[in-house]
């Protein structure tokens, strides 16, 4: 069983960053693939961005490329992603997810624990 839990998120102005933080349980936590999701009211859930196990290869979504980074402190059971240039449309909950077997990174149905969300909101 792992337990994710989101921090770090706020309001921030359009053009302002913000980094999330997501802790986890478990003593397996360089084993299993990370990922970011997040959803705006009234969508769908999306990938937002992926670090495969051991600090491994990263993936991002297009509408992040350039914008976005994630990392993850293994020692510390901690992920992150760091948001820069952030965009109006970029408002939504966004969510830390982990899954054992992650190849791909952007599909939800790869990941086994979700966190609870924290909300960015970000203002033109």
């Amino acid at each position: 069983q792992v337990r994710l839990v989101e921090s770090g998120g706020g309001l921030v102005q359009a053009g302002g960053s913000l980094r999330l933080s997501c802790a986890a349980s478990g003593r397996t936590f360089s084993s299993y693939g990370m990922g970011w999701f997040r959803q705006a009211p009234g969508k769908e859930r999306e990938f937002v961005a992926a670090i495969l196990r051991s600090g491994g290869p990263t993936y991002y979504s297009d509408f992040v490329k350039g914008r976005f980074t994630i990392s993850r402190e293994n020692a510390k059971n901690m992920v992150y992603l760091q948001m820069n240039s952030l965009k109006p449309e970029d408002t939504a909950v966004y969510y830390c997810a982990a899954g054992r077997w992650v190849v791909s990174g952007n599909r939800a149905a790869e990941y086994d624990y979700w966190g609870q969300g924290t909300q960015v909101t970000v203002s033109s």
